[in-house]
């Protein structure tokens, strides 16, 4: 759900920083804010199996970081997301501060939701991209798919759909030999 001010006007960082912590996960996108309930067991399975293998493999290779929501990344004063799981590489490491990310990590990965999906698939792809993100990958835990989405020049093209039930392993380019099982992923 989208809240915005009586006055209509573009929230800011500024604006996001005096938001209370209600255990709900708050973000500003293009200056409106949005609020999402806590996530359901799929979701949340689906982020710990995820940035489990992801972690491992960038850390036995020195690659760089994962992080988990909740972490703030700033795009720009209004545009402040808390995506699911964000990959930033040793050759981006600066824009990662001791309070929050300040630019666009290498990779950024959402856990599409009922509540959430629309949101996902239409203005945080279009903040994703607009901002650099080189790659942008939605989970689906109930389809058990991931499509996922390469930036080329300033755009994003759909690089593929993989799905569990075929046996895909998941890749990118940003990992070399990163291989994973969807149907690890997905198994209950």
């Amino acid at each position: 759900m989208a809240i915005q001010d009586a006055a209509h006007r573009k929230l800011t960082y500024e604006d996001y920083e005096q938001i209370p912590d209600d255990g709900m996960r708050h973000e500003i996108l293009d200056g409106e804010h949005y609020v999402s309930p806590s996530p359901v067991r799929k979701h949340q399975r689906s982020v710990l199996k995820l940035a489990g293998r992801l972690d491992t493999f960038v850390e036995e290779n020195s690659l760089g970081e994962i992080f988990i929501a909740p972490y703030d990344v700033l795009f720009s004063p209004y545009d402040i997301a808390q995506p699911d799981i964000l990959f930033i590489s040793n050759e981006r490491a600066a824009i990662n501060t001791e309070k929050n990310v300040q630019g666009a990590p290498d990779l950024l990965v959402e856990i599409l939701s009922d509540g959430t999906r629309k949101r996902d698939e239409g203005i945080k792809r279009e903040i994703y991209e607009r901002f650099g993100v080189k790659e942008y990958w939605l989970v689906d835990p109930v389809r058990q798919t991931v499509l996922v989405y390469r930036l080329k020049g300033d755009r994003f093209h759909r690089a593929g759909r993989f799905a569990a039930a075929a046996g895909d392993l998941l890749t990118t380019p940003l990992l070399p030999g990163l291989e994973i099982p969807l149907a690890k992923i997905f198994q209950s």
